[in-house]
């Protein structure tokens, strides 16, 4: 194999390497996190500074701008976050992607072995610590990623040497649109501006002829730089495709974002190359450029954020006359909230999951009022309704459980994450039988006015009120799921225990009607089958709640926004 291919394939090498370190440290930052990303998501819709601190936090957690991104999209597409606070959540993104070239700057690339080693004997030895394997998983990524960039680095040495290499690096400092040009298309090769900038990182940091100044220069940099931020976007864009007029919207606003901050920029290179040298640390050009090129990293994206944050009334407008229109309703039978772009980031995708099993919940309540009405007026289109609802529900739950299963499916998934899934598969399912027992009711209804079953008053009453018992526990179970509330759970199960007593009360009371002829025998079944049925709806919000319970004890949990009762 001759030197041009060992080389192109070793750098190439190199960056895979990089790439599955960073990737799997984010995996392990992730689960380590745990609940405390939770927290994350709670703010997200509050204000623009709030976004913008919880874009950053969420990047530096993630390592990945186009993460985060992603994320916004898919929140912005199930309607769980606006446009304004969905743009300022991509600024801090921006902001929160510095962190990475940060932690490349630092030179431990000699200990990067010993860092893979110490993460390899804490991540594949010590897996019944659940959370010591997590940190190892980090460490061991950690030394990986610097392993890569060592293998990237001592290929570049060499580039050093080649006349064709030294001038197209010259070219570069000469023509900052190249060099713009340059770490856009790079970035949209690699999918990571994290990866292209250490790549930036590690050329710059080779030593030109004179073994002391960098190859490429500071100003050389710095446009590739800017390049790289612009070409990081296509992630947002490609994510945005099919999504709704928000999702693109939001889409627009990064790359609108990113190739503003470079316009503007672009015209004081020199100056932001002298101000970078003077906050930095000092030596040899080529022992402080890493951190000169993330100091200006970070320098650009705060910097353009703080342009940006009180004008983000104007990016709207700007995002809104690029893409003109407004979204189109969803239907009610469709999905709303699950995105399949964050599967691999359980603990978003399993907050989505829990934001649709809260919409179903929804219908269900409402399948109850139409079954209500229709017992009580006999009236065809309430059992039409319901058996339209019964549908959707079935449908919803069908697609909810394939989304979960999704979840588990892409092995990203902690052991509490899983068991969380697990609880709300066992929730879906419930639902859906609080459904089925709805239709159960209807037929009971439908057979009470085709054979002209007379219900005395008190039956009416007795009826009417475990309908009512039944309305208000499948409220509170949602309220529960959607907060994740313990109390309300607890009011839930407290509800279940009477409705079993008042189902026992009914049957006797039925029972002395009929002894006293207060009661045709005929109906004895639909009266008797009506109130078992909502009994059998309690017993279905009974297991959702005790599975709100039980998901207390791990640490992650999917409670989502309060709901109205």
């Amino acid at each position: 194999m001759n030197t041009i291919a060992v080389t192109v394939t070793t750098l190439l090498g190199g960056l895979a390497l990089f790439i599955y370190g960073m990737n799997l440290m984010s995996d392990g930052l992730q689960k380590a996190a745990g609940d405390k990303m939770k927290k994350v998501l709670e703010v997200l819709t509050r204000n623009p500074i709030m976004g913008l601190l919880a874009g950053a936090l969420c990047t530096a957690v993630l390592q990945s701008s186009s993460a985060t991104t992603v994320m916004v999209i898919g929140f912005v597409t199930a309607g769980l976050m606006k446009l304004p606070q969905a743009i300022s959540v991509v600024m801090g993104a921006n902001i929160g992607t510095t962190v990475t070239a940060q932690l490349i700057a630092f030179d431990i690339g000699d200990y990067a072995w010993v860092i893979l080693f110490g993460g390899f004997i804490m991540y594949f030895f010590l897996k019944k610590y659940e959370k010591v394997s997590q940190i190892g998983e980090v460490i061991f990524a950690f030394g990986m990623l610097f392993v890569g960039i060592n293998t990237m680095g001592n290929v570049m040495k060499p580039l050093a040497s080649s006349p064709v290499f030294t001038h197209l690096m010259m070219q570069v400092q000469d023509m900052p649109g190249l060099g713009v040009l340059l770490g856009a298309c790079m970035t949209l090769v690699v999918q990571s501006s994290s990866a292209t900038i250490a790549v930036l990182q590690n050329l710059a940091a080779t030593a030109g002829p004179d073994g002391v100044h960098s190859i490429l220069g500071l100003t050389g940099a710095i446009p590739i730089l800017f390049g790289d931020n612009i070409g990081t976007t296509i992630t947002a864009v490609l994510a945005s495709i099919g999504g709704s007029i928000s999702a693109k919207r939001t889409a627009c606003a990064h790359v609108i974002f990113n190739v503003t901050g470079t316009l503007i920029f672009i015209w004081f290179i020199p100056w932001i190359a002298k101000f970078i040298t003077f906050i930095s640390p000092k030596g040899a050009e080529v022992a402080v450029i890493s951190r000169q090129i993330a100091n200006t990293h970070m320098l650009f994206n705060v910097t353009n954020a703080l342009i940006w944050l009180p004008l983000i009334w104007l990016m709207v407008k700007i995002v809104t006359k690029i893409i003109p229109g407004q979204d189109q309703e969803l239907a009610h039978d469709q999905p709303i909230y699950l995105d399949r772009h964050v599967l691999d980031r359980p603990l978003f995708a399993i907050h989505l999951a829990s934001r649709e099993l809260v919409r179903l919940l929804g219908i269900a309540k409402d399948t109850l009022v139409q079954a209500r009405k229709g017992f009580m007026k006999g009236e065809k289109s309430y059992y039409e309704k319901v058996r339209h609802n019964e549908e959707v529900i079935n449908n919803l739950q069908q697609e909810i459980t394939d989304y979960l299963a999704s979840i588990l499916s892409a092995e990203g998934a902690t052991s509490s994450q899983t068991q969380s899934i697990a609880h709300l598969m066992h929730v879906a399912s419930d639902v859906e039988h609080i459904g089925d027992h709805c239709i159960n009711i209807v037929e009971l209804a439908e057979e009470r006015f085709k054979k002209k079953y007379i219900f005395s008053d008190t039956a009416i009453a007795e009826v009417y009120d475990c309908f009512d018992k039944a309305f208000h526990m499948v409220g509170d179970t949602q309220r529960a799921l959607a907060e994740g509330n313990v109390r309300i759970a607890g009011d839930v199960l407290r509800a279940e225990d009477e409705m079993n007593k008042t189902e026992m009360r009914l049957r006797n009371s039925h029972m002395q009607r009929l002894n006293q002829n207060k009661c045709s025998p005929a109906f004895t079944v639909t009266y008797t089958e009506t109130v078992h049925n909502l009994e059998k709806i309690g017993d279905s919000c009974r297991n959702i709640a005790e599975a709100v319970l039980d998901n207390q004890d791990s640490s992650e949990h999917w409670d989502s926004e309060p709901v109205e009762a």
